[in-house]
């Protein structure tokens, strides 16, 4: 059996001690993904998650959240969800307490109202005054923006490469997994997008049986490769960790077009790991019941020139 183990995206570092504690008492993967999903939402200081959290063209911020059993294979999931601070704990919500697996926009926020989820300012006063710069740029306001019955051209000129996400991958000591991926989007997108983040499969999937994956970067790619379950069927034929995530994404490279970039952590069920990434200097962080404090290594670096 392996040893209880979290696995994250770089930005998850700060979160893995409270959930490596919660697996040393005996708590659940789920619980402890979750956990440490909430730690990152509620930290003003990632502006790509939560709270915080770049908001779209009209300066409202969207998020989108997904939390995957890998036992039961049960998921929840929560997209364009605003005014909530926690969208992993209501994606949790989704799949315990609905026939559903996901739940959008104003229908997520009546969903966390009637659950009574903890409500939230969440465009800070930093992250709407880099908004208000961005629209500056571009010679609009506040006002004009939200004025205006063509946004198109506006988020092509104002989307950025300002794209994050936070990923945790865990396995408790009866050898269950389970997965959370929970985000803020791309900065400045088109109200109502929603990546790969809340999509089962495509930006976080895993099964007890063999492992669990998560991605971060252009979500467009990996909606359209299911590159998360891509890579855990990956592990199931025998692939070790680093292998899975490499070939995911190889894949991801032969249709990216020109300057995306897609990153991508696995977690085997053994408790190997590994990670690949279409940037160079990208890592990932994790931590087992036996250290101390996490770790961090370099993310496998996958060139859109390299081939199978």
């Amino acid at each position: 059996m392996a040893l209880p183990t979290i696995v994250a995206s770089g930005n998850g570092t700060s979160a893995l001690a409270t959930g490596i504690r919660i697996l040393k008492r005996g708590g659940s993967a789920l619980d402890a993904v979750e956990a440490c999903a909430r730690l990152v939402e509620a930290d003003p200081n990632d502006k790509t998650v939560g709270r915080g959290g770049h908001p779209n063209v009209l300066g409202q911020v969207e998020l989108d959240a997904s939390i995957v059993d890998g036992t039961s294979r049960a998921a929840g999931a929560v997209a364009a969800l605003r005014g909530y601070l926690y969208p992993i704990s209501v994606a949790r919500a989704v799949m315990e307490k609905l026939p559903h697996v996901m739940l959008v926009g104003d229908g997520a926020a009546r969903f966390a109202r009637e659950i009574g989820a903890e409500r939230a300012r969440n465009l800070t006063a930093s992250t709407a005054k880099e908004w208000r710069a961005q629209l500056r740029a571009i010679g609009e306001t506040p006002a004009s923006i939200r004025k205006r019955k063509d946004l198109v051209s506006r988020v092509w000129k104002m989307a950025i490469d300002e794209l994050g996400t936070v990923n945790f991958l865990a396995i408790d000591r009866r050898g269950r997994i389970a997965s959370a991926v929970t985000t803020s989007g791309w900065a400045y997108k088109y109200p109502g997008r929603v990546g790969d983040s809340p999509i089962v499969g495509a930006g976080n999937y895993c099964d007890s049986e063999s492992g669990a994956a998560a991605c971060t970067g252009f979500g467009e790619l990996a909606m359209r490769l299911l590159t998360a379950r891509v890579a855990v069927e990956r592990l199931s034929r025998g692939a070790s960790a680093g292998r899975a995530a490499r070939s995911a994404i190889e894949d991801a490279n032969g249709i990216a077009s020109p300057g995306t970039r897609l990153s991508i952590v696995v977690l085997a069920k053994d408790g190997t790991h590994g990670a690949a990434t279409t940037r160079e200097g990208v890592r990932y962080t994790f931590m087992t019941s036996v250290m101390s404090e996490p770790a961090t290594k370099p993310r496998a670096l996958v060139p859109r020139t390299s081939t199978k």
